[in-house]
């Protein structure tokens, strides 16, 4: 017998399922305030993500709040502990439907001074004593913080053509460079011949323009004669009273960067300095591992055959000015043209574990070795006791290779590059890893596909059209910084400081679908998941440890599957190589970070984050808008697919960080059905004819409709200028699955571009695979189900969420027909279960939710050759087996499951 789902939908509306998930979840037990630190109602106290920062450059962060708390006009007070008013900026990041606001974005000033905490409330917030200004011309932008100035061009090769700290130059000429090779050849034999490409500035914008932040987006592309390639996007950062800016850097690889019209050779940032002072009064700083530094003069004055007096030795140690010249011993005041002075200094980084520096007195010269050590800080300076330029390169070690070159330090102009891909290296080879293996056909690919787990298809392996984002920042000094001030820029550097919601405000606000609640050990049985869900983050972060998971288009990405007989993960092998976000670990981490407030989850979602959103999605060429299926290269494999570029995976760190950036991802997909025009991610396995078709495209409800939700609601609730239209997508498609004889079950429908809606089957279908919630479909609706009143697709849904680990009868029963055998990773499904079981009440359903989580069948979720303890009840698994036989998409689902069942019946847990 078929159930109606009208029938269901009464039984839906009894139960009270419009009640708001996050009022189902338990209430918070650990404390997310310091003791002695309450926030009141309406206020919420934030506090830093690490330890506070001894050296503030500007922070930015959002926070979120419950529908209808606050008008989406509201203005927002910031105040210190001390209750202090503090400058702060703020605007809207998102809106609820009703216009009230859901996520707030803020700015604190690189000058205010980190304070221990504070408190965010809304009122009249309070100004900067030198605000930033910004000044827009025909040819310039002048920016001002009181501190320093700086002008942009609008055309020409400089991104800032001055910095100026009062009257005195800091720096001049900032702009790109990139190197290109036309060719790798082995051994090095060949004709090798490298060209310099500098920035071509077409468009700037101004995007905040104060009291406390302004920034200003750069685009434009590299350029030398009639060859521009490498577009690029670059955002300058300047706060108030701030004597710091950042420099954030993005850049797509276009179609000649992948390998077939010349080689990346070198991409980096460069200025130029005046150097002012004497030789000997010329400093160098270059930061290693921790606040340890090499710190030379250009000239040095010490170890000298002759001595020139103790205040000379220690002012110049110290990088003060040295005494007049006459009062030095003679013996060295007279013959200083006689010491060599170095101009020329290189920290370069090849490895995560090793770098080098040597130095020369200029071209034409040997070099000298300094020094090596392991991994650097990214950070240096140069200048003199009257002012200079100190610099730094976020992930330095972890993105190698990277360099640091300081050129002409003994001339009256240095010359400072920050190099996001070392020269030193071997050029950037993105060419695909084989030869296709004779793989021609799809019959071929799928026989291919059952033995490697690759889905090869001839061009379809290459990077043309990927991302890298990197993030640098510049100090414009009165003076050579001491040792203690060095060591805090290096720190500011290498974790810039980053403000953060305590935990039950996270909670109370319904953030990202209220799918999480607080860390709480107060039984053995959740004491025992915690445990698990712990180790399984420490495995994450020993494994990237161990198998050096660092580099320049791999960092922040985790490999597939171990090999248990070579004892190394499959690094080599097809699909079980680099993840791409393979069963979703980007929403485990951000997810475990809410719950916990935990900086270390933090750093690593941000850092997966930053590599998922760009490395692994297209951003120009046909396939713009698509990601990339896990594989030996991020690049490699031929599924190109929604489930991969989905937004639900960077709304997290765009509403914690107010990151525009990451904003500009989600904006390039809020039309990304068209990419459904251009390709047919099902090509290889249909049975039917089928025609890509405007009017009639071919569209699954589950990773293809998830990502393209992700996009639509995100541009809604950012009111974005595509808004309206993403609205209007999305209500129609949640509109036209639900009216579908088997809403989700349906498994797909043709979408029409034309007027955004799906058209209805007129038979039911039965189309369900174990891919179809696990990248992202449970968070985006539970996201829409909290904002959107729709009882039709919220009872379609939870149509779904129930006969997913249901027992064949039931199916049969309601649909028609089982599910099939397709219903795998069925305890990473138990949080359908328990999403239903909270919507409806359901004990039955919360009790199975629970057997199947703490009982799992042993099956393809935990891979094929993971070994564990058969009584899982008590969490009794093997840390041995774990280390050996786990996957990490395993690890993802196992997290998912935990955290949101504990936040949605967590009251039931056996």
């Amino acid at each position: 017998m078929r159930i109606d789902r009208r029938d269901l939908l009464k039984g839906v509306a009894a139960a009270g399922v419009a009640v708001p998930l996050t009022s189902l979840a338990n209430a918070p037990t650990a404390a997310a305030h310091r003791p002695g630190e309450e926030a009141t109602a309406g206020e919420v106290r934030l506090a830093w993500l690490e330890d506070r920062p001894a050296e503030l450059t500007g922070t930015t962060w959002g926070t979120p709040w419950p529908r209808g708390a606050v008008d989406g006009e509201e203005t927002f007070a910031l105040t210190a502990a001390d209750g202090t008013p503090v400058p702060l900026q703020s605007w809207p990041l998102a809106y609820w439907p009703d216009g009230s606001l859901k996520w707030s974005g803020h700015a604190l000033s690189g000058g205010a001074g980190a304070g221990e905490s504070y408190t965010l409330a809304t009122g009249e917030p309070a100004a900067p004593e030198h605000a930033v200004t910004v000044t827009e011309k025909s040819g310039h932008v002048d920016i001002d913080t009181g501190v320093l100035t700086a002008r942009i061009p609008k055309r020409g090769k400089d991104l800032i053509t001055r910095i100026r700290r009062g009257r005195t130059e800091i720096a001049t000429h900032g702009h790109l460079v990139n190197l290109v090779q036309n060719d790798v050849p082995d051994e090095g034999l060949g004709t090798v011949r490298r060209e310099r490409l500098t920035s071509d500035i077409s468009e700037v914008t101004v995007e905040q323009a104060g009291p406390v932040r302004a920034v200003v987006k750069i685009e434009g592309r590299h350029r030398k004669d009639g060859r521009a390639w490498l577009p690029f996007t670059v955002r300058l950062v300047f706060t108030a009273g701030g004597d710091s800016f950042r420099l954030v850097h993005s850049f797509v690889l276009d179609d000649e960067g992948s390998g077939d019209n010349g080689f990346i050779a070198g991409l980096g940032v460069r200025f130029s300095v005046p150097m002012r002072e004497e030789p000997y009064n010329r400093h160098i700083r270059l930061v290693g591992p921790g606040h340890g530094a090499l710190a030379e003069a250009v000239q040095p004055l010490t170890g000298l055959r002759r001595d020139p007096g103790q205040e000379v030795r220690d002012a110049q140690v110290a990088g003060h000015r040295t005494p007049a010249r006459d009062t030095w011993d003679p013996r060295v005041g007279d013959r200083v043209h006689l010491i060599p002075s170095f101009g020329d200094y290189t920290l370069s980084q090849l490895s995560s574990e090793g770098f080098t520096v040597r130095k020369r007195t200029g071209p034409g010269h040997g070099w000298v070795p300094v020094d090596q050590g392991g991994r650097a800080a990214g950070c240096g300076y140069v200048g003199g006791p009257g002012g200079g330029f100190a610099f730094g390169l976020r992930d330095f070690w972890q993105r190698h290779p990277t360099q640091l070159d300081i050129r002409g330090a003994d001339t009256d102009t240095a010359e400072v590059t920050l190099w996001l891909w070392s020269p030193d290296a071997q050029p950037m080879d993105t060419r695909f890893y084989h030869g296709g293996l004779g793989q021609d056909t799809y019959e071929e690919q799928l026989e291919g596909l059952e033995v490697t787990y690759e889905d090869y298809e001839p061009e379809f392996g290459t990077p043309y059209g990927i991302a890298r984002t990197s993030e640098l920042t510049f100090w414009a000094l009165e003076s050579t910084p001491d040792a203690e001030r060095l060591g805090a820029i290096a720190d500011a550097v290498r974790v810039p400081p980053q403000l953060a919601n305590p935990v039950d405000h996270l909670v109370a606000a319904g953030a990202f679908g209220g799918l999480f609640s607080p860390v709480d050990r107060s039984t053995p049985a959740r004491a025992g998941i915690e445990d698990t869900l712990d180790f399984l983050f420490d495995y994450y972060v020993t494994a990237r440890e161990q198998r050096h998971w660092y580099g320049f288009w791999d960092y922040g990405d985790v490999m597939h599957t171990q090999d248990s007989d070579r004892r190394v993960w499959r690094y080599d092998i097809g699909g079980y190589a680099w993840a791409n976000s393979e069963l979703s670990p980007d929403l485990w981490l951000w997810y475990a970070y809410l719950r916990s407030g935990r900086a270390d989850i933090f750093r690593f979602a941000e850092a997966m984050t930053r590599h998922t959103g760009e490395v692994d999605v297209y951003h120009a060429g046909p396939w713009a808008g698509l990601g990339t299926r896990h594989g030996v290269q991020h690049w490699a494999d031929s599924a190109k697919q929604q489930r991969i570029s989905t937004a639900i995976y960077r709304r997290f760190h765009h509403y914690l960080t107010a990151d525009e950036r990451t904003g500009d991802l989600m904006r390039e997909l809020t039309r990304s059905e068209e990419t459904f025009l251009v390709l047919d991610p099902l090509r290889k396995i249909r049975e039917e004819p089928y025609e890509p078709d405007p009017r009639a495209l071919s569209i699954g409800f589950g990773t293809d409709w998830s990502g393209l939700a992700s996009a639509w609601l995100t541009e809604w609730e950012r009111r974005g200028p595509r808004w309206e239209e993403c609205r209007d997508k999305l209500l129609a498609t949640m509109e036209t699955i639900a009216a579908q004889p088997n809403g989700f079950i349906q498994g797909s429908g043709l979408y029409d571009m034309e007027t955004g809606r799906f058209a209805v089957a007129g038979e039911p279908v039965v189309d369900v695979s174990h891919l179809s919630a696990v990248f992202g479909l449970v968070e985006i609706n539970a996201e829409l189900l909290q904002q959107i009143d729709n009882p039709e697709f919220e009872a379609a849904w939870l149509q779904y969420c129930r006969l997913y680990n249901a027992p064949e009868e039931e199916a049969v029963e309601e649909v028609g027909e089982p599910l099939g055998g397709n219903t795998n990773l069925n305890q990473g499904h138990t949080r359908l279960d328990a999403y239903a079981a909270a919507g409806t009440g359901d004990d039955a359903l919360a009790a199975r939710a629970w057997d199947g989580f703490l009982r799992p069948r042993l099956d393809w979720e935990f891979g094929e050759d993971w070994e564990y303890a058969t009584e899982r009840v008590e969490h009794t698994l093997n840390p041995t087996d774990w280390y050996e036989m786990i996957s990490t998409n395993a690890a993802a689902q196992y997290g998912l499951a935990a955290i949101q069942n504990l936040a949605l019946i967590g009251g039931r847990l056996p």
